[in-house]
């Protein structure tokens, strides 16, 4: 069974190329060859016009020619007027069969012979009063004079004749123009809608797989890796398919192996670390003798730093930990002030142990997000300024909409971010200047793993400098795009 699977995508992009260079050539050659016979038409009816005009022209003049030999010969009886009589009417016979080839073999006024047979029988009428005796000289020119009266006539009706042919032949001609022209015109139209319908044809059959190779790029970015890649369409687009999938496969394994990765860090860290906070534990305990001060204070140093050690292994994890599940994303419509809510709820006995004020408002608004993931990052604001928040501060979470995206305003009164950590905010394990000193030392991947998870939704988090609204305290706001309208 014939497939155009078979052809690449080049192939067939040169395919529907040709076929529609070929339609719009074939219809305009067909256009060049209805104008070119229409030209020559025209052309053969004007040489035609022309041709029977002059041969009109010189029946006239024969006829008149015919009339002055014969008037002369009938008085003068002379043999030279009598052949230039024979030689002129000779003259008008080829004029007049020429007129009636062009004309047709047009019948008389009346409905009697032909014109040409009528004007043949004059013509015969005069050769024979030509012929006549002497005695009847008078009569011979009454009768020639009546003769070459109808003669006229005829020349007139001829004349007429040749320029009815004439007009019917150019209308003839406007005809077949105007019919020409309204083919054509249906051939350009018709070469146009179906040019217009093969491109559409080709532009959709050929975008398909390229929306499809679109989409598998796109989940590869988005790390969903547990979906096969199986593409459809030319050869070329299957095969990048296969590479794809092939691509998809070897991430899914670095994805295993980074997995694995972090659990064995996280059991070979931990381990001996727990076994060393032991025997720190108990050596202060005396279980191996009586400490005296300064061993004491050793023991107390390693205890101390095996616990920063062990927060830093653990702090270290969670954050590689974040930033890989950040790429995967369960999105659903959330309402941004319910999630907000939940975490203030999930934060409660924090904040009213430093006696805090925490409030959300805006706007109900739902944004396409991944409620685990963006929750996680709104939390960790919310700890952050939990921490730095003086004992009966105000922390307060707005959420406003605008064209295209939703903005989470997130503030507090605390001591804010010193102007030169303002640009490393972010980064992992970066520890401003300004610490509270009430509340514990923070690890310094809050803001990190939020940014991470906040990017991960094609949004973005900004620290904003003080303003009016809030002169001091921190100001962050995330924004998020790709908001449907309610």
């Amino acid at each position: 069974m014939f497939s155009l699977d078979r052809f690449s995508f080049h192939q067939l992009l040169l395919v529907a190329f040709l076929l529609i260079a070929g339609l719009l050539s074939a219809a305009s050659l067909r256009g060049l060859f209805t104008i070119e016979a229409l030209i020559t038409q025209s052309s053969d009816g004007a040489k035609q016009a022309v041709s029977l005009g002059a041969a009109a022209q010189r029946l006239s003049e024969r006829s008149v020619a015919m009339e002055r030999a014969a008037r002369q010969y009938l008085v003068l009886d002379d043999p030279l007027l009598r052949q230039r009589f024979d030689e002129a009417a000779h003259e008008a016979g080829d004029a007049l069969d020429q007129l009636a080839a062009g004309t047709g073999d047009v019948k008389a006024r009346g409905g009697g012979p032909s014109l040409a047979t009528s004007w043949q029988g004059t013509l015969q009428t005069i050769r024979q009063q030509l012929s006549g005796d002497a005695e009847t000289l008078r009569d011979r020119e009454q009768a020639l004079t009546a003769a070459f009266r109808d003669l006229g006539q005829l020349n007139i009706e001829l004349a007429d004749q040749v320029r009815l042919a004439t007009e019917s032949r150019n209308a003839a001609l406007l005809e077949r123009l105007e019919s020409g022209r309204a083919a054509l015109a249906r051939q350009i139209v018709a070469a146009i809608a179906i040019a217009v319908g093969l491109a559409l044809a080709f532009g959709i059959w050929l975008a398909r797989p390229l929306k499809r190779l679109e989409t598998a790029i796109v989940g590869l970015g988005e790390n969903r890796l547990d979906q096969a890649i199986d593409m459809r369409g030319p050869a070329d687009v299957r095969q990048l398919g296969r590479r794809l999938e092939w691509l998809r496969l070897r991430l899914a394994e670095l994805d295993a192996d980074k997995a694995r990765f972090l659990r064995h860090v996280s059991h070979e860290l931990k381990t001996p670390l727990a076994a060393l906070r032991e025997g720190v534990a108990l050596l202060e305990d005396g279980v191996t003798g009586t400490l005296n001060d300064p061993q004491r204070e050793v023991a107390r140093i390693l205890r101390q730093n095996t616990a920063v050690l062990q927060g830093q292994i653990e702090d270290l994890l969670r954050f590689n930990t974040a930033a890989f599940d950040a790429r995967r994303l369960v999105r659903r419509p959330v309402e941004l002030t319910t999630l907000i809510a939940e975490q203030i709820e999930s934060q409660k006995l924090q904040w009213q142990a430093r006696k805090l004020k925490v409030s959300v408002t805006g706007w109900p608004i739902q944004a396409e997000v991944d409620a685990e993931k963006l929750g996680t990052a709104l939390g960790n604001l919310l700890s952050n300024a939990i921490r730095f928040s003086p004992i009966g501060g105000r922390i307060v979470f707005t959420v406003s909409q605008w064209p295209g995206r939703a903005r989470i305003d997130v503030t507090d009164e605390g001591p804010g971010v010193a102007a030169v950590d303002r640009a490393r905010v972010f980064e992992p394990f970066f520890r401003g200047e300004r610490q509270p000193t009430d509340a514990p030392r923070g690890s310094g991947i809050g803001l990190s793993i939020v940014q991470e998870l906040v990017r991960a939704h094609d949004g973005q988090i900004d620290l904003l400098m003080p303003d009016e609204n809030s002169p001091s305290g921190a100001h962050f706001r995330i924004e998020l795009p790709h908001v449907p309208v309610r």
